[in-house]
């Protein structure tokens, strides 16, 4: 059903060469869309042209920036299909510098949506956004009526977008559908800093026979979803109609905690360690504490619900960084 609905289709993939939008490019070529990439190669975001090594062949990329008006305004022209993966993705950077936030998330965002307005209103546009919108979780699981009390300029620059884009579907006719992600891991992720991505950095420190920091009592508790699950729970609310204009989260609703990650990821490689370490001051402010995702919404609207284990995406994203680590340390 989904090759039915995506083959020969025009895509477009902001922020095509990262972790989701290569993951969405890989699995759109093999049904036989058309795939054009756009990814402004900013370093530390994650781009990396390996990514798109099994497809190159059959994916246009372009290096531009989502801020660019005139290459994106070319960029949506006969685009069936819009994936809107681009932005600032690093929590930690927009506590010192919130520019980017505001210029890449907010910006990037708004010349899109009016790129569509303008020039192509018949596409539709899927946006991935962050489970972070929401803050501290006011109940768990937390659903999509829950509150938005972000807790940071990235976090607030992620809800702001979503705004956005909810004022084109609704006022402006750009059918739009945005999804709430929550902790993605998997193979394709960046893996040169921990600045985001907690679970590939663990993994990371394993291969590497190095120690795990994990903080506190290890008990907090986070909904790791594996990168295949996440790239059809878009593809399916990208091509089902009852998810325009929804908000909806893509999540897990069984959760583990830091410490069962830890110990698993230690276990599978066979290498490597943990320990507990103390919360730094900010790193404290920061932590909104357990959070994992009602997923009941997306289940009922689009039919999709996460198959892959933590065991088995670890072992999954384990096996595919020993194999590929000179393309991503």
């Amino acid at each position: 059903m989904t090759s039915n609905t995506y083959k020969n289709k025009n895509i477009l993939i902001t922020g095509g060469l990262g972790f989701i939008g290569s993951s969405l490019a890989i699995r759109l070529a093999e049904i036989g869309a058309h795939v054009t990439l756009a990814d402004a190669m900013i370093p530390g975001y994650g781009g990396n042209l390996f990514n798109i090594e099994s497809i190159s062949d059959r994916v246009t990329v372009n290096y531009s920036n989502i801020t660019d008006v005139n290459s994106v305004n070319c960029l949506v022209l006969d685009k069936d299909y819009i994936f809107h993966c681009a932005g600032q993705v690093c929590h930690v950077m927009s506590l010192s510098n919130p520019f980017p936030d505001i210029e890449y998330n907010i910006k990037g965002t708004a010349i899109l949506m009016e790129a569509c307005k303008k020039f192509n209103p018949q596409a539709k546009v899927i946006k991935t956004g962050t489970r972070g919108q929401y803050g501290p979780a006011a109940q768990l699981p937390i659903d999509e009526n829950a509150p938005t009390n972000p807790l940071g300029i990235y976090e607030i620059s992620n809800l702001t977008a979503e705004k956005i884009m909810k004022v084109y579907h609704d006022i402006h006719g750009v059918r739009s559908v945005m999804l709430r992600l929550t902790n993605i891991y998997g193979p394709r992720s960046q893996m040169q800093h921990s600045r985001f991505g907690v679970l590939n950095w663990f993994i990371r420190q394993a291969i590497d026979d190095e120690t795990i920091k994990v903080f506190g009592d290890g008990k907090i508790l986070r909904d790791f979803l594996f990168i295949d699950d996440c790239v059809e729970a878009i593809l399916m609310s990208g091509m089902n109609e009852a998810a325009e204009g929804e908000i909806m989260n893509v999540g897990w609703d069984k959760p583990a905690c830091f410490l069962e990650a830890a110990e698993l990821i230690v276990e599978i490689s066979q290498s490597g360690k943990w320990e507990f370490a103390e919360f730094s001051q900010e790193r404290k402010l920061q932590e909104p504490g357990d959070f994992y995702s009602d997923i009941s919404k997306i289940k009922k609207l689009v039919g999709w619900e996460p198959k892959t284990s933590l065991r088995e995406g670890v072992q999954k994203t384990i096996d595919y960084y020993r194999t590929h680590k000179n393309y991503y340390w």
